[in-house]
Parts: C-alpha cells; structure tokens; sequence
C-alpha cells in the first residue's frame, strides 16, 4: 500500500489497536498545559485542540528526571541494581515535524563519544508517527532550517489532514509493518494524494518568520567577542531556563547521588545553561555573567553543534520565543548580530 487513509472519527479505534503493542502518548491538557501523555484509552479529543505542546517530546525519550541505578553499600564494596526495562516500547502519535526533527539531533549527542543506553535504547524501541502541522504559530520558522509543518523526513508514519481523513504515508520499515497490521486503513486515491499536496503547500505558506542562516556561524564567531551587543540582548534575560527547559534539542543534566542508611539513587536531571549555578559543581561556573550564558546558548545551537555535527541544533519550533515571560527572541537576535557588514565584507 503506496498510501493509506483512516477516518478521523477512527482515531481512537486505531490508538486502542496500538496500545496492544506499544505504550502510546498523544497531547493532552494538564491544568491548562498542553504536554504529552500516556493515551487513557478513551477518545481522541486532542484532535479538535492540538497545535503543538509546550513540553516537547523530548521529555519522553530524555524524562526531566530519571533513575540511573539504584546501589547499596555493603562491608564488600557496593552493589547496583538497574531500573528494569520497559515493557513495551512507546509510540508517539500527533508529533510535529519539527518536534520529529528534534529527536533527530539529539540522537546525534547520545550516540557521540559515548553511548547513553537509557536515551538510546528508548529511541530504539520507539515509534514516531507524525501529524502535519496546518496551523504553525506566528513565533515558526522551521522552514529557515530546512524542514517544513508536513516533513516527513524523522518519523516512521505522517498523517496529514485531508478533511474527514488523514492520508497515511509510511516512511520507514517500522512504520510500513506497523500500517500493515492496522484493520482501520484503506487504500488512498489519487484524489486523496492531490488534497494531502495541496494541504502540504498550503501549511507550508503559513509559516510566516523568517531568519537568514548564510554563514551564520560565520557571523557567531566574527560578533563573538562583541560585549556591549551581548549586554544589550541580555538585558532583559531572567535567567529562568524555559527557553532551554523546553527547547526540543536542549540536553544538558546533572547528575545527583542521594545516600540514606547505605541505600542510595544515582538519578539525572534536566539543567541549563541559562542558570547562574551551572556547572558549578565540581569546581566553578565559567559563565558568572548573564551574558556569557545567553551567548553560549545563542553560539551552542548555531556555531558549536554545526562545528561538531554539521547541522543546526534549532528546528524554528518558535517555543523559545512565545513562551519567554520577558519576550526575548531569537530569532532577533540572528538578524541584528553586529558581524553581519563584517562578514559581507570578507567575501
């Protein structure tokens, strides 16, 4: 089957099929938070709400805290005891293109140097099946760097919105097994295919930010040591870490040892960069100043991740910009960077 529709009305009948196999998490409202959660087996109402989640995917995959081992300290030494295994591997319905995307960089840092075997081997027995995006906040711009609302490019199924239906396009061989299986689909028409083009060109217009990416690690390194400009975008900074707390592709943690009568919990927490403590243990923070810390941000997802792994860690899901409580915009800050003449003038 090249391609495949189900009726939307079907959604939960094919959510309930999947949760034979997998651990499913679609969008949901938790006091007025959209956030991914497990399916409660019920119905698919976030269809009617869902745009995007403040709480990226990435919380699925990298929890915002987790058990690493547990140990017990004897008269021989210590000993360890792993967290079990997942039953079952876990789907993702509904995620966004640029959420998709995400993931796809940040495989990238859990398999470098060293592999995390609590990242990876989630990544490894999960499932990602994508939903076009055909409302894009104003705060998007995912089409500067290379993706688009209806990329199909790091998922293993897409749907896109076709009226009454979603057309199903598999893109992988998990998803074309996991299609197969699926009593609820039916063969789509060449008419089905020309909606879904259309509905593709169409959400892809509606992506209405744009930034310049030419040579912008160019720019980053030549407006690098430019102080009073990193003051000036800094200035209203909070240092709250949301920026990085819901960036899709922000990874950085801390990793904590809590020891009570011998018994203790090695455990993994999200930290950021933005935050005046950080890495201040074992020794010191390198980055006192708020403005260093902006930068490093700023310079990390467009000049260093590029250096080490030839792709920008950003995927314009705008949530830095429309969830910042002081405003701060990043996407400004790219296009006012003082190197811009420098560089033009080089080449």
């Amino acid at each position: 089957m090249a391609s495949a529709k189900i009726k939307k009305t079907e959604i939960a009948k094919l959510l309930s099929e999947w949760s034979q196999e997998f651990t499913v998490f679609v969008p949901s409202q938790d006091e007025g938070v959209a956030k991914w959660a497990r399916w409660d087996g019920k119905e698919a109402s976030f269809l009617a709400w869902y745009r995007n989640t403040v709480v990226p995917p990435k919380a699925i995959f990298f929890p915002p805290m987790e058990s690493m081992f547990r140990f017990q300290k004897g008269g021989d030494g210590y000993q360890v005891e792993l967290p079990p295994p997942a039953e079952k591997g876990c789907l993702i319905f509904g995620i966004r293109p640029c959420d998709a995307r995400a993931l796809s960089i940040l495989d990238m840092t859990f398999k470098d140097t060293y592999e995390d075997p609590y990242y990876l081997t989630r990544r490894k027995n999960g499932v990602l099946v994508g939903l076009g995006c055909t409302s894009p906040y104003d705060s998007c711009f995912c089409t500067s760097l290379g993706g688009s609302p209806t990329d199909a490019a790091s998922v293993d199924l897409m749907l896109t919105d076709i009226g009454g239906e979603f057309l199903v396009e598999a893109i992988t061989d998990k998803g074309r097994e996991l299609i197969a299986r699926t009593s609820l689909a039916r063969a789509a028409t060449k008419a089905d295919e020309a909606r879904a083009k259309e509905a593709k060109e169409l959400a892809g217009g509606r992506v209405i930010r744009k930034i310049n990416t030419e040579a912008v690690t160019e720019r980053l390194l030549a407006g690098f040591e430019d102080k009073d400009y990193w003051e000036r975008v800094a200035a209203k900074c909070i240092s709250c870490g949301i920026c990085t707390f819901l960036c899709p592709t922000c990874y950085c943690f801390d990793i904590s040892d809590e020891l009570i009568n011998n018994q203790g919990e090695r455990f993994r927490s999200w930290d950021s960069c933005a935050f005046p403590i950080y890495t201040q243990m074992p020794v010191e923070n390198p980055r006192e100043e708020k403005w260093r810390r902006l930068r490093q941000k700023v310079c990390h997802k467009y000049e260093f991740y590029p250096m080490s792994f030839d792709v920008i860690a950003c995927t314009g899901c705008g949530r830095c910009i429309r969830l910042c409580p002081v405003n701060w915009d990043i996407t400004q800050v790219l296009a006012n960077l003082p190197a811009e003449e420098r560089v033009k003038l080089e080449k």
